[in-house]
């Protein structure tokens, strides 16, 4: 490797370094303890050196120095890990710069000569490695020093490095973190003992910063059951959130199968950076924040202050700048943030200089006043531009009246946004005002109150603004607390979740959407068709056809836009409630929020952002309610009953009056939100729980406590409300509970939480949970094939994580994959992971018991074919497994008829094939397709040999070179290359006499026949004969026996029992196919050269 010329001094540098060739201009040098004569107290002292300090002279065992005749000063222009590495520059230094410095006559001319050059030529190397690094040099060298330490695939992609020490029991071992794409890789070198550690990211259960008495502050990874701890960090905080990044892009993208298409810095892992993933990582938190499209990226941040008009002071705060917003959030503790979409903007003003102030226009005759912005010119220039680049005949006419007509009446903004050649068949009002609607007139208790609401919020909105660019404050929470109005509740939804932008960003999108949905037939068509009824009955909206309709067409169109999750149970009861109080395509834009924004992960087969949060909620119960912890040591019963809870927002345990309180919450603050009033359920029946004295007595508390949360303040009537007059005769009204009352509990005592706090511990659960379903998915598979193989439990789990890294490495370098983008998560778990014909070769070679030494990849395709049953040209576990308890455990007649079944057609006629993976869509699953596998595999009889078609001469030609091939390197291989020519010998006299009798009348031109004659062409010297006589004592070579050597008019062939028979006669042979194979060498080896194999390949 080139390095950036660098001055060095030579004084002590002899006692470390050993000149093996010079001239005039260049010397290269070995660096002791390396090569020849390296060992003893030197090697040891140098080799800790070089791992210790970060200095590529210190690490690298070669180099190259420069000097000049007249000169003592040395500069160092390369290094290399091997002697090959740095001969290669040597030598380019001799073809290229030596005869050209002849031409100087200056010393100082030829040393910036030969450092310009090689400046030069680092360069073009960054343009394709290290360009988007910070540090290219340094990167370099931590390069060098990762390739040269782990020896993993050259395409493996280095993201960053740290020094640490790692434990080993309780003592530290000082040496450095490597980052890389797919791998966390550690080494160190002291004193001659060498530790090296590489651990998968998928590999990965906890990742988790900890603090003990020994270690205050440290990193703990525990993978494979083994526990890891990294500490003495100079930047701890930032490599546990790389780390953290790393892990997360890697479950993502091979547990999830997520192509990051719309992220160009993580598409492709072959070009992940470091300032990649935090940018990355930047972008999901500004969005996440603000409740923004996942089609928006932080662009820029400035410091300001914000003038707040009804608090009349300035609140200090960062303005962050996306394509098509402009946000703002406090920092002094005011709760304060503010989104302005640029279709909003009427225009920017710079009043005044000196306090580099900035004023935004926006519609409602409103102004945002910002200050002590440090770019201000830049931050005007830059909204004016996204203004014009965003702007739509929606939102900026061209005439002076529509604009002062939309100032006027901002809310018709919001009516025209999303409504573009809205679908006749679309609803255009939500069900809550259909079906009960408000009575004016009606001035009871409750509709006072509801009045009074409405009135708060209408001042609130005179005050803080009403619409996307409303400021949200600590006054704003309270409201949500106290409940919303019926009446502003869908338009409130949409402001808080961001729906309100996705639908004002895709006018028309939703009725697309219907038109092309209605109609069509799949599999969550039919469960949606199934579970339409189960929403709400009891509801009258959902009794009549319109409340249905509106439904099925939200559920199907949205299916139809995200078929990864198409329709999963609860997602029903939730547009049920959103539909109430929203139009219809609103309930379409707010179930998108939710399940794409706000609840990632919940509404899938696995429901893994569910199990993720009950995770959350465990942790959050031994923080807060250690009393109930102490009692309850166990409690993996509050992640069962509180599934429901997290999955409908708490709908379907409280009565829907009350529940809708619980979703303004949500939208609000989003899971927090569900957390705090989880907290507050357990910590309000805390003694029923500690007192109960099993789970049915705790479920049963609850159950009976969610009855008895009420909504007093609720105008619905009781045809609409879930609580019978009945019920609550039957209930003291002392057992009642306001769900106001309970809500406002949850964020006294826990609303200290934050956000973010919830996030970091989501990330940090979700590797348990979803490594917890992958443990769940192996044991099943292992349960199913351990019937049908004779592998011990402990090599079948070794296997099975082979095949699954083997499954991953095909993932690992490309984002192209056929596995990735052709992944079906609906497949059962025995087809989760499955190998193409490449990965399949390659791990096949690893396990296979035989040292083929030709015709490899021959061999490996027709296995593969054989496998392969149904031909999608893809080989899971079962079949795979299968295969190996044939060749490892089968018995003679059983091994051989696997290698006879290979030679059969059409495997073996064409030893080229590309296969292709065919997509089977998300179409509906034919299930009676599945019952009839099923029950062709529970009837398949044991094969018999009798039914084995027979194999023609190009056939068994193929098949006799097979065997000669099995015998490479074996102790017997000399007698078993004689006992094959026997049989083929044997095998072919015996057709030629069969035919003779057939044929008596035929003349015979011939002593010998022309498949003898090709037999001897084909067999070794002295070896077409059977007898023992003929054998010689020079070693046999495999036959060269081609189809094309056999005239054509000669027509024969084989059954099986007959060469089963003729090899059974071969008593070398027999013990070579019945000899035992030391299955757990072969599974070690494996383990050992998988990554090498992927390498070499």
């Amino acid at each position: 490797m080139w390095l950036k010329p660098e001055e060095i001094l030579l004084k002590n540098a002899f006692k470390l370094w050993v000149t093996e060739k010079g001239n005039d201009y260049f010397v290269l040098q070995r660096r002791r303890g390396y090569g020849e004569g390296g060992g003893g107290l030197t090697g040891l002292l140098v080799g800790t050196l070089d791992t210790m300090l970060d200095s590529t002279s210190k690490v690298a065992p070669f180099r190259i120095l420069h000097q000049t005749p007249d000169s003592q000063v040395y500069w160092s222009i390369a290094c290399g890990g091997t002697k090959e590495e740095i001969s290669q520059h040597w030598e380019w230094l001799e073809k290229n710069i030596m005869r050209t410095l002849s031409v100087f006559d200056s010393s100082d001319d030829i040393t910036s000569f030969v450092q310009g050059k090689i400046r030069g030529l680092i360069a073009e190397e960054g343009k394709v490695s290290c360009v988007q690094e910070d540090d290219p040099e340094k990167f370099r060298e931590a390069l060098l020093r990762f390739e040269k330490w782990f020896d993993l695939p050259q395409k493996e992609k280095l993201v960053t490095y740290y020094s640490c020490s790692y434990w080993r029991g309780r003592v530290p071992c000082q040496g450095w973190l490597y980052l890389s794409t797919n791998f966390l890789s550690f080494y160190s070198y002291l004193l001659g003992s060498e530790v090296k550690l590489i651990i998968s990211w998928n590999e990965i259960w906890r990742l988790e910063k900890t603090s003990n008495v020994i270690l205050t502050e440290s990193i703990h990874v525990l993978a494979n059951g083994e526990d890891h701890f990294f500490s003495m960090f100079l930047h701890l905080n930032e490599t546990f959130l790389i780390m953290e990044q790393l892990a997360d892009y890697s479950i993502k993208r091979l547990f999830d199968k997520e192509t990051f298409q719309e992220e160009p810095s993580l598409s492709d892992p072959l070009q992940i950076t470091k300032r990649g993933l935090e940018t990355h990582a930047r972008n999901e938190q500004f969005r996440a924040f603000f409740r923004l499209p996942k089609e928006e990226n932080l662009l820029e941040v400035y410091e300001s202050f914000l003038w707040v008009p009804f608090s009349h002071f300035n609140t200090l705060g960062k303005i962050c700048l996306s394509e098509s917003y402009l946000c703002f959030a406090s920092q002094d503790g005011s709760q304060c943030h503010v989104i302005i979409p640029m279709r909003e903007v009427i225009g920017v003003e710079k009043p005044d200089r000196s306090s580099r102030a900035l004023i935004v226009c926006v519609r409602g005759k409103r102004a945002l006043r910002f200050s002590e912005v440090r770019d201000f010119e830049r931050l005007a220039n830059a909204i004016r531009r996204r203004c014009g680049m965003t702007a739509s005949p929606q939102h900026s006419a061209s005439t002076e009246n529509l604009i002062n007509h939309f100032e006027d009446n901002p809310e018709e903004v919001a009516l025209m946004v999303g409504q573009k050649d809205s679908s006749k068949a679309v609803s255009t009002e939500a069900l809550m005002t259909v079906f009960h609607p408000q009575d004016t007139e009606n001035l009871d208790p409750k509709m006072l109150k509801e009045k009074m609401k409405e009135q708060s919020w209408n001042i609130h909105f005179s005050e803080y603004g009403r619409g996307t660019s409303m400021f949200c404050t600590k006054k704003t929470r309270d409201l949500i607390v106290r409940g919303v109005p019926e009446a502003l509740r869908g338009e409130l939804w949409m402001l808080f979740s961001g729906a309100v932008n996705d639908m004002a960003t895709n006018p028309g999108y939703y009725s697309e959407l219907v038109d092309q949905s209605l109609g069509t037939s799949t599999l969550a068509t039919d469960e949606i068709e199934r579970d339409l009824h189960r929403s709400l009955p009891e509801h009258p909206a959902f009794q009549s056809d319109t409340g249905i309709s509106a439904l099925r067409r939200v559920l199907t169109a949205y299916a139809y836009r995200n078929p990864k999750i198409g329709y999963c149970q609860a997602m029903n009861i939730l547009t049920s409630v959103l539909l109430l109080y929203a139009k219809e395509e609103e309930a379409f834009w707010l179930l998108v929020a939710v399940c794409e924004r706000m609840l990632p992960d919940y509404f899938n087969r696995r429901i893994i952002g569910a199990l993720v949060d009950q995770a959350v909620f465990e942790e959050l119960i031994r923080m807060h309610l250690t009393q109930l912890t102490e009692h309850m040591t166990d409690l993996t019963f509050f992640s069962s009953v509180s599934l429901s809870w997290f999955l409908t927002l708490f709908i379907s345990v409280l009565p829907i009056e009350s529940a809708v309180n619980v979703v303004d919450c949500f939208f609000y603050d989003g899971i927090k939100a569900i957390l705090q009033l989880g907290l507050a359920v357990l910590d309000y029946n805390m003694e029923g729980l500690i007192s109960s004295h099993d789970d049915a007595e705790a479920v049963t508390i609850l159950n009976k406590f969610f009855d008895n949360v009420t909504n007093k303040d609720s105008p619905l009537p009781q045809t609409v409300q879930q609580n019978s007059v009945g019920n609550n005769d039957k209930a003291s009204s002392s057992s009642k509970v306001d769900v106001s009352d309970l809500i406002k509990e949850a964020y006294e005592k826990y609303g200290d939480m934050k956000s973010e706090e919830v996030e970091s511990m989501r990330k940090r659960n979700k590797l348990y949970v979803i490594q917890t379903l992958e443990d769940t998915t192996k044991q099943n598979v292992l349960r199913v094939v351990s019937q049908e193989v004779k592998f011990s439990a402990s090599q079948l789990d070794e296997l099975y994580v082979l095949f699954k890294r083997q499954h991953f490495l095909s993932c690992y370098w490309m984002m192209n994959s056929p596995v990735l983008l052709h992944h079906d998560p609906s497949l059962a778990y025995l087809e989760q992971y499955q190998l193409g014909f490449h990965q399949f070769s390659l791990l096949f070679s690893l396990l296979e018991p035989w040292s083929l030494c030709s015709g490899k990849d021959a061999l490996f395709l027709w296995a593969f074919r054989l496998l392969d049953e149904n031909q999608d040209g893809l080989i899971n576990f079962k079949e795979f497994c299968c295969a190996l308890d044939i060749l490892y455990s089968g018995t003679f007649t059983n091994k051989l008829k696997f290698l006879f079944k290979l030679h059969q057609p059409p495997e073996c006629q064409n030893t080229h094939c590309t296969f292709c993976f065919t997509p089977t869509g998300r179409g509906k699953v034919d299930l009676q397709a599945y019952l009839k596998q099923w029950q062709d595999e529970i009837l398949k009889k044991e094969e018999c040999i009798k039914d084995l078609p027979r194999i023609n001469q190009a056939q068994f030609i193929q098949f006799s070179k097979t065997l000669y091939n099995l015998f490479h390197s074996d102790p017997e291989e000399e007698s078993l290359y004689r006992a094959v020519a026997r049989v083929t010998s044997l095998l072919l006299r015996m057709e030629e006499v069969g035919r003779r009798l057939q044929e008596p009348t035929s003349p015979q031109k011939s002593t010998t026949s022309p498949i003898q004659a090709a037999l001897e062409g084909a067999l070794p010297d002295g070896e077409a004969s059977s007898t023992p006589e003929s054998s010689s004592d020079t070693p046999s070579t495999p036959i060269t026996l081609e189809a094309g050597s056999i005239p054509q008019e000669v027509e024969w062939s084989f059954a099986f029992e007959q060469i089963l028979a003729s090899l059974l006669n071969e008593p070398v042979l027999v013990r070579f196919f019945e000899r035992p194979v030391d299955i757990q060498a072969r599974l070690d080896h494996a383990k050992c050269a998988q990554l090498k194999a992927k390498t070499n390949k």
